[in-house]
């Protein structure tokens, strides 16, 4: 996508849409890459295309599913990860491309164990559940044999045992596994940020593996301290605000931002 709708309030991209983007669109980002690089995509041990910081996929399965039958043609080597905010769409298509398509991984931005606080942070209204969201991962294991992800945004006030709790209650570790997102305040730089929150991720971390989670981390350094949202930094942000006329507003561009997760560096489209 061009902006996105959800408006997450932890999202520098989130604040305006434009529009959703075709396949072939989709598709020439990653190999605009490759090719600006020189990458020959046979020769790269472990690859990985991510869907995510960039729109809301599963807003736009009409050029997600065939651009996903297209890069996995084109570089099969290549692992495809759709990190959704899980809006309450038909998940039907996707779970079929998914079982055609053995490449296909799938996250979960979860973010917090409560569904009241994920409002908060998520205020897009017609998105599943966090309980919906265990069975449509539940689902995905089932038809396609490979783990889903969930992804949480550490914080001081989401790290208890009772969150801990709360998300194994929810998510059952032989089927699931964990992402935490080391994050940062927006009022503070990434280096000043950046060894607390990881401090406090990994502890964790720490908590879920001792549930029996398989776990993993987002870390942000060694990333420059332009706004968050990996896919859209400065250059989205600054266009949108020059091109007013183009962008409608997100449901929440009107509420304050919060937190603000910086994935490690990834290949996005």
């Amino acid at each position: 996508m061009s902006g996105c709708p959800i408006g997450c309030r932890f999202c520098g991209a989130g604040d305006n849409f434009v529009r959703s983007l075709t396949a072939e669109e989709i598709v020439a980002q990653p190999n605009h890459l490759f090719d600006d690089m020189g990458i020959d995509t046979k020769t790269v041990k472990r690859l990985q295309i991510m869907f995510m910081s960039m729109g809301e996929p599963l807003l736009n399965l009409k050029g997600l599913i065939p651009a996903l039958h297209t890069l996995s043609a084109q570089h099969q080597n290549a692992a495809l990860l759709i990190s959704t905010s899980a809006p309450d769409v038909d998940y039907e298509p996707f779970m079929q491309v998914s079982e055609e398509i053995p490449t296909i991984g799938l996250q979960f931005s979860i973010h917090e164990s409560t569904d009241e606080n994920r409002d908060k942070l998520i205020p897009f209204k017609k998105k599943l559940t966090l309980a919906q969201i265990a069975e449509k991962g539940e689902e995905f294991f089932r038809r396609t044999g490979r783990t889903p992800f969930f992804n949480y945004c550490a914080h001081p006030e989401n790290v208890s045992d009772e969150d801990v709790e709360r998300l194994y209650s929810l998510f059952r570790p032989e089927v699931w596994q964990a992402t935490i997102s080391v994050i940062c305040e927006r009022d503070e730089s990434v280096a000043a940020a950046n060894q607390r929150q990881r401090e406090l991720a990994q502890n964790f971390m720490q908590k879920l593996s001792a549930k029996g989670y398989s776990t993993r981390c987002f870390d942000p350094a060694g990333q420059d301290d332009i706004g968050g949202g990996c896919g859209q930094l400065w250059y989205v942000q600054d266009w949108m605000r020059k091109n007013p006329q183009f962008a409608r507003p997100s449901i929440g561009r009107t509420l304050p931002m919060v937190h603000t997760p910086r994935p490690d560096v990834v290949t996005v489209v």
